[in-house]
Formats: C-alpha cells, sequence, structure tokens
C-alpha cells in the first residue's frame, strides 16, 4: 500500500511484553525462593524487583517511541508473585510502596505523552467461567492485581480468554457472565475478550459481547485455525463494533505454514499475506504476536509502508524513509 493511505489512518502496531535483541529484560522470581527469607528480606527483594520492572518498562516505552511502535503489552508478572497464595503481597506492604506506584506513573506519563497505548494480557490461568470456585477466585484476584497496574501506567485493556466449554457453551458463558458481576469497577471497565483457537469463535461471543458491552479482541490467527462461517471482513467490522475506544486486534502467523502439521503455533515473523489488507484503513491496535518480538514488528511495519507484500522493492533508504513518514519516529504525532 501506499505511505500517503498508512499515515492518513490511526493504524497502529503493538509490541508484546519481551525483547529479542535489546537488551531490555523484565525480572521475576519464585515462591520457593522468596518463602526462604524473612518476611524483611522478601519484601526489600521484592521492592528491588517491581522498582527494576518499572525502569525496564520505561525503556521498552522509549524504545517504542524511538521506533514508530504505538502499543506495547506489559508484561503479566511485572509485579513478580503478586497474587501467589503465599508469598503474594499488597503493594502497601513494601518499604518502597510509594517509589514503585511512582516509578510506574511515570511510566504512564510517558506513555500519554507518546502516544503510545498499554495493554495487558493476563495468562491463561485466568478462567472467569470455570466450574471450580478456588479458580475463580484466584483468577478474579489476579484480574484485579492488572487493573492495579493498569490504573497506575493508564492501560485501557485487559484481554482474557472465554475460558472453557465445559460439556455446554450457552451454561460456560452465563456462568462467565455471573462472575463478571464480581470484578471491581476499574477491571471490569478495562476488561476484553478474545476468540481462540480451540473453543470459542468470533460468532460464538460476539453476541455476548454485545449484550455485556465486553469488546472483542478480534484474532485472526485463531480465526483462521477455528473458523465459524463469518468471512475475515465480517468478524473484522463486527469486532469492531463492539468497542467503545480504539478497537485491538491480533495478527500472528503459522510457524510452518497454513499447510503445515499445527497451524496454531506461532512463527518468528508475520507473513504480510496474513495481515488483511482493509486493517491498513482502519483506525486500529494491531498486536504484533511473534516470536522474533520488536524484530518482527519492525519488519512488519517495513513491509506495510513498502508494500512488500505484493513483491515491491525499495532501496534501503527509501525503505528507512518510508518507516520514519507513515510511523513518525521522530516526533510519533501521527495518531
Amino acid at each position: 500500500m501506499s505511505g500517503s493511505l498508512l499515515s492518513s489512518t490511526r493504524l497502529r502496531l503493538g509490541l508484546c511484553c519481551q525483547f529479542a535483541d535489546e537488551p531490555i529484560r523484565f525480572r521475576t522470581t519464585t515462591a520457593a525462593s522468596l518463602l526462604r527469607l524473612g518476611p524483611q528480606q522478601r519484601r526489600e527483594k521484592l521492592s528491588r524487583l517491581c522498582l527494576e520492572n518499572a525502569d525496564s518498562l520505561l525503556k521498552s516505552l522509549e524504545f517504542c517511541a524511538e521506533h514508530g511502535i504505538g502499543c506495547f503489552r506489559a508484561v503479566s508478572t511485572i509485579l513478580p508473585i503478586k497474587t501467589h497464595p503465599e508469598a503474594g503481597y499488597a503493594i502497601g506492604d513494601l518499604p518502597a510502596a510509594e517509589a514503585v506506584i511512582a516509578a510506574f506513573r511515570r511510566c504512564g506519563v510517558f506513555a500519554r505523552d507518546h502516544d503510545i497505548r498499554l495493554v495487558f494480557h493476563p495468562d491463561q490461568f485466568v478462567v472467569l467461567n470455570s466450574p471450580h470456585e478456588e479458580v475463580v477466585r484466584r483468577s478474579i484476584a489476579d484480574l484485579e492485581y492488572h487493573a492495579e497496574v493498569a490504573e497506575w501506567i493508564g492501560a485501557d485493556v485487559i484481554n482474557i480468554h472465554a475460558g472453557g466449554a465445559y460439556g455446554h457453551k450457552g451454561t460456560a458463558l452465563a456462568a462467565l457472565l455471573r462472575n463478571l458481576d464480581r470484578l471491581s469497577h476499574r477491571a471490569r471497565q478495562r476488561l476484553a475478550i478474545e476468540n481462540d483457537d480451540t473453543v470459542y469463535t468470533p460468532a460464538d461471543l460476539l453476541p455476548f459481547c454485545r449484550r455485556t458491552r465486553l469488546p472483542l479482541v478480534y484474532d485472526v490467527h485463531h480465526h483462521r485455525c477455528l473458523p465459524d462461517g463469518l468471512s475475515v471482513e465480517r468478524a473484522s467490522a463486527d469486532a469492531l463494533g463492539t468497542w467503545d475506544r480504539e478497537p485491538l486486534f491480533h495478527i500472528s502467523s503459522p510457524a510452518g505454514g497454513w499447510a503445515g502439521p499445527n497451524p496454531k503455533c506461532h512463527h518468528d515473523y508475520i507473513d504480510a499475506a496474513d495481515f488483511p489488507p482493509f486493517w491498513q484503513s482502519m483506525t486500529l491496535t494491531v498486536e504484533v504476536e511473534a516470536k522474533a518480538k520488536e524484530l518482527a514488528v519492525l519488519r512488519l511495519m517495513r513491509q506495510l509502508c513498502t508494500g512488500e507484500r505484493s513483491g515491491a522493492t525499495r532501496s534501503s533508504r527509501a525503505v528507512r524513509q518510508a518507516v520514519h513518514d507513515n510511523f513518525d519516529i521522530s516526533r510519533n504525532t501521527n495518531r
């Protein structure tokens, strides 16, 4: 596609959690190692880890700003072991609590000033429609933790999967509906739900999203793995209609290609042919779920800017200029 078309839209690409080449890392720990420490040592270690992760988040956002990446998914363990049943803690228990909160708030200010969207995608063990109350209780605790940090940094989405079918999708979604009411306002207002590649398709979730006003994070790779009769165009349009803010979608490519033995597995990079062309004229955030992380995002940016999907080629200087112009790397004001 032409650069002028891309620059006239609000398409932004998102980097997910980690880096492949950049020396930016998020630290964590284990409950076992923490529990071997005395209470004060434990709290001091957690304070250090939280502060280091806030610093890593800021460095991640600086990288995004420098390279025109418009969204960053914060890692779910950014406050390590936060909700563990034995080693978990309230932020106010840490000796550096005020410094930790202030450091994360600085990240939020930077993200807002540079128009970088922040989102969360909790781990797969968050299952709000589980038939086991303990699983639901721990899922709620985890979502509340994410909402607490989201409030500090200005993240506007906490994205989860619908969970299992447990023999009947309708009954399972009814359980999910009931448990939504157990969330705080700050968690509920950020919650979004994603179609998956084994149980719930867009067609399954769209009526639920309309009923609950829960936005649908449309994952086109999942939809291609688990089709439901809706075209990608129709599913995209219907998903857009569930959002009251900038929509969030996902893109990934199969590791072994669509004819490979398991197309559900993610590739290191994105095949530009997998990116729906009409997404490029939408106001939209697209998270890039690829193992090569920032390298995959930057390659996809280049492909979208230069039309490499169709085999078009340009000089390296022209490629750099196209990416610079369309994603406005120097000022990040294209949105």
